[in-house]
Formats: structure tokens, sequence, C-alpha cells
């Protein structure tokens, strides 16, 4: 097996169960014409956010990480009449590329952009009693991953379901002596999802067309 050979796969996979309509592909070609990065999840990992939203009954989502809007629009059409996906970005330019690609994808009402760091969305979040989420994607700034873990379980209601992305970082998160802040982040995660016992929660390692990574998957239990 290679990454030649993860990618074909990925691929046939997207093909046949992710199809990108005009609206995804779109909103992937804009982070080129905006000069941003290309580091959106797959359409095959946004298919499996979709999922989960449906598999929860999600009525309110809760994004940190909104990039172009790409994930976003995938849970965002999980979403019932009258649902919500509340989605953080901390850079203004990525935020209006966002909210032009979901305006492009009719899903402006069910989108509340949200533009500023995500630790400090979130307390304001708690502290208006905006809480309840029933699935919340973290895929923002890796450093702090752990405490945004720790504020989303503030958030999330009893038999929600917290994602948090790239938290393998291609294996180096076996290196414990790691300098690379990105990686202490998620090892200091991973750490606590061990511990923690208000969740009961797994890491599926992720290969594909984004190369070799992996999705912390976190039930809160009731």
């Amino acid at each position: 097996m290679d990454q030649q050979m993860f990618e074909k796969v990925d691929l046939y996979i997207s093909q046949l169960l992710a199809p990108e309509d005009e609206v995804l592909q779109q909103t992937i070609k804009s982070l080129d014409e905006a000069d941003m990065p290309q580091i959106s999840v797959t359409a095959n990992q946004g298919k499996f956010l979709q999922v989960i939203a449906l598999m929860c009954n999600a009525k309110k989502i809760l994004e940190l990480g909104t990039l172009g809007g790409y994930s976003t629009i995938w849970m965002a059409r999980a979403l019932p009449a009258g649902g919500k996906i509340v989605t953080v970005e901390f850079d203004p330019h990525h935020a209006s590329i966002a909210r032009k690609n979901i305006e492009n994808a009719g899903l402006l009402e069910k989108v509340d952009l949200r533009v500023g760091k995500a630790s400090e969305v979130m307390e304001q979040l708690k502290e208006s009693g905006e809480t309840n989420f029933d699935l919340i994607f973290i895929d923002a700034d890796k450093p702090p991953y752990k405490e945004y873990f720790e504020a989303a379980l503030d958030l999330a209601r009893p038999g929600a379901v917290i994602i948090c992305d790239n938290v393998i970082r291609e294996g180096k998160v076996l290196d414990e002596n790691s300098s690379d802040d990105r990686v202490a982040g998620v090892r200091r995660l991973n750490q606590v999802l061990s511990e923690n016992t208000k969740v009961t929660a797994t890491i599926l390692q992720t290969v594909g067309a984004k190369e070799y990574d992996g999705m912390a998957i976190a039930f809160v239990n009731k």
C-alpha cells in the first residue's frame, strides 16, 4: 500500500458516495482564487461529518475553524428546518470567502458565522446560554486543542458527539519530545481523551487524498 493507492481509493469512495456538486467544487476553487490554504476536509470526510450529524439528529452544530466553508456546507445540509450551525473563523478574510460560499450554497439562514478567537466565542456562547449543541467539530489551530475540547464539553448536551480533526499528524504524535507545538497540542488532547470520564472516545486513523492523519471522536456520556 502506498500514498498513490490511498488517493485512488479515496477518489473511488468520494465519487461513489460523496460526489461534489458545483457548489462544493466552487468552494474548493475559491480557496485558490483567494490565496487561501487548501486544508479543507476531503469530500469523503465531509460526507462523514454529514452522516454523523444525521445520526445525532443534530439541530445545533458548532464548528471551530470555518476556512472557506467547505465542511460547514456539508454539515449544514444535514440540518432540518430551523436547525443552525454556529461556525467560528479567526481570519476575517477567510470568513468573508466562507460567507460567499455559504450564500452560494443557499444556506445563510442555517449558518451563524462568527469572526473571532474560538476560545472567546465559546465563552460568549456559554455566557449567553447558547449551549446544548448536538455535534461539535473542532478543526482550528492545534496548540489549544485540549482547551477547545474542554470548553466544548461545557457547550455540548449529554449524548452529543465531539469530533477533533488532525490528531495524528502523520504519526508525529508518537514523538513525546516533539518541538512542534501543533503536535504537542494534539498529544495533550489525546491524553485528556484517555482520562476524561465525561466522554467515551476513540481515534480513527485516516488516509487518503490528504495523506495520513486521524480524527478523534468523543461521545458525551449521558
